[in-house]
């Protein structure tokens, strides 16, 4: 009996209804049930505490006088040279990420971790004995380099140790410890600010202490990632089939012979193999031995995200949401947030520093429910809910600022609804496209390319963010204004907020959801190629029947091949 190319196999999806039978409850009890994974997923996620922590501080010492007089004053005052010592870092992070996308296959995802770890302690410790701009602007993409390999590898060892019902909470994690450290950094940058003075008698310290502690979570994470479990799908891919067994069974608590155990195991192993012997079936001439041989199989595995459909469609996904991410500005209002509170009508540095401190609580405090419901609510209704809320509060600060831009001092109240509308806007970004675009990223590319797919999706987050700093969005942030919008105004806000509306139309027309899938019903949501799926249908349907997995299914639901 022939079945379609689009329609799944009701063999294949009687073991997917299998395993979600057998699989525990998702939000706050699933997490407390495997609180074992959940202590791993939370350990990985100081990587993402040292990018958040980088993000916010940069921006509270830029502010200060110490660092000004340090790097030279005209380094702060230029706003071209400022928005170019702000986004250097994001210029090394896209470099990182993309250098990550075959280190994180070929070293593994634990010592992928040490070896981005080991690059950005040597861009702080530039950083600290700085004499002038070249030191930062050196010292910054270095840094960038190890945070885009962190930035990469959390959510992408999150996922591979996550069971499906899961995978959403335990990649949100990385989001959560990202605001974590953004929160942190405010106050501590607030407090080092008093040391010696907020003036000209200002000790290096006030920019010092911020730089420096960052070293602390970084060689926390290098050392411990250490003892941490290697991902069970990388040992797969690298034939340590018995490693992965112990692994699986480990993070589930369960015995290796235990039906949930063994399916999980059987599904890895024969996706492992599809995808092997697809690209065998593929490109045969590359399978042989020799350095040239792996080199163009590589290209060819970073050229299936284009040439074939159905990863074309989810690297289209995975670099448009990060696209949108970026666009909605919210790390215009994280590293720039204090000069937007000045000119907002806040006065002084210790205002504009408690103001964007308490945006910096309100974001991590908001991003906690998408930890413990995204697998529960979805990912689409949160995007876009998430996207509306956003693009309603740039809309409301545009309108406030266009009426009031330049009597901000005569009308004080209106200038804290506008900081009010700052904050909501983090809110509806804490919650939604601060976790949910990078759980999306993480979750929806088969085995065989995932590292190399998700370093194009990351890639992607760092060259916007690039765009977004190197020209700071409107004459609210810096005086003289920078060069992209720099006559915009408040029209800054309403591109902003009409991104984020984009942003809701594209999860809304273009992106699935993919929450509790397995990778089978990934593809079957995402689509293949016509021409290709009824041969690789066959293939993975008879790799499920060597293994046994259709022993799995209900009897009354044994699956039928694929007749082209």
């Amino acid at each position: 009996m022939a079945v379609s190319s689009s329609a799944p196999n009701p063999g294949l999806t009687a073991v997917s209804r299998r395993r979600a039978g057998l699989a525990g409850p998702s939000g706050i009890k699933g997490l407390m049930s495997n609180l074992r994974i959940f202590a791993i997923a939370v350990f990985a996620s100081l990587g993402g505490l040292v990018y958040g922590y980088n993000q916010g501080m940069f921006g509270q010492i830029l502010s200060m006088t110490s660092f000004s007089n340090t790097v030279h004053p005209e380094s702060i005052t230029n706003p071209t040279l400022r928005g170019f010592l702000t986004a250097i870092l994001e210029l090394g992070a896209w470099v990182g990420v993309l250098v990550n996308g075959v280190l994180a296959d070929a070293l593994g995802r634990k010592e992928a971790t040490v070896s981005g770890v080991a690059v950005f302690l040597i861009g702080v410790v530039v950083q600290a004995c700085a004499k002038n701009a070249d030191y930062i602007l050196g010292g910054r993409f270095v840094t960038g380099i190890g945070v885009g390999i962190l930035s990469m590898i959390v959510p992408l060892y999150n996922a591979e140790l996550a069971p499906p019902e899961l995978r959403g909470s335990l990649v949100s994690l990385q989001q959560l410890a990202i605001c974590f450290g953004i929160m942190v950094s405010y106050w501590i940058g607030y407090g080092t600010n008093y040391i010696g003075g907020t003036g000209e008698s200002q000790s290096n310290a006030a920019w010092l202490v911020p730089v420096c502690i960052q070293i602390i979570p970084a060689i926390a994470l290098g050392v411990g990632i250490l003892f941490m479990p290697p991902s069970p799908r990388w040992l797969m891919v690298k034939g340590r089939e018995e490693e992965c067994l112990a692994v699986i069974a480990n993070l589930r608590s369960l015995p290796a012979d235990s039906e949930l155990v063994q399916l999980e195991y059987l599904e890895v192993k024969a996706q492992d193999r599809f995808e092997k012997e697809t690209s065998l079936a593929k490109f045969p001439q590359y399978h042989s031995p020799g350095w040239m041989n792996k080199f163009k199989l590589e290209f060819h595995e970073y050229a299936s995200l284009v040439t074939n459909r159905s990863l074309f469609k989810r690297t289209i996904v995975a670099v448009f949401i990060m696209v949108f991410q970026q666009w909605s500005g919210i790390n215009a209002i994280l590293y720039y947030a204090a000069f937007i509170f000045k000119d907002l009508g806040l006065t002084g540095n210790t205002v504009s520093l408690l103001a964007s401190g308490v945006g910096g609580i309100l974001l991590f405090l908001a991003t906690i429910p998408a930890v413990l419901y995204i697998d529960q609510l979805g990912r689409k209704p949160v995007l876009i809910a998430g996207a509306i809320g956003m693009g309603v509060s740039h809309f409301i600060v545009a309108g406030l600022d266009g009426q009031y831009n330049t009597s901000w001092a005569d009308h004080k109240a209106a200038g804290w609804v506008a900081v009010v509308f700052v904050w909501i806007y983090q809110i509806n970004f804490g919650y939604s496209w601060g976790p949910g675009a990078w759980v999306m990223v993480a979750e929806i590319f088969p085995l065989g390319v995932r590292a190399k797919a998700i370093s194009i999706g990351a890639s992607s987050n760092w060259l916007n963010n690039f765009a977004v700093r190197i020209t700071p969005p409107s004459s609210l942030l810096v005086k003289p204004p920078p060069q992209m919008v720099a006559k915009m105004g408040y029209g800054t806000f309403i591109f902003f907020g009409a991104m984020c509306i984009l942003g809701a139309l594209f999860i809304y027309f273009v992106v699935p959801e993919t929450k509790n899938l397995t990778l089978e019903e990934m593809d079957e949501v995402f689509g293949d190629e016509a021409g290709s799926a009824i041969e690789d249908r066959n293939r993975l349907l008879q790799i499920y029947t060597e293994l046994g997995l259709l022993d799995f299914g209900s009897s009354e639901e044994k699956p039928e091949a694929v007749i082209p």
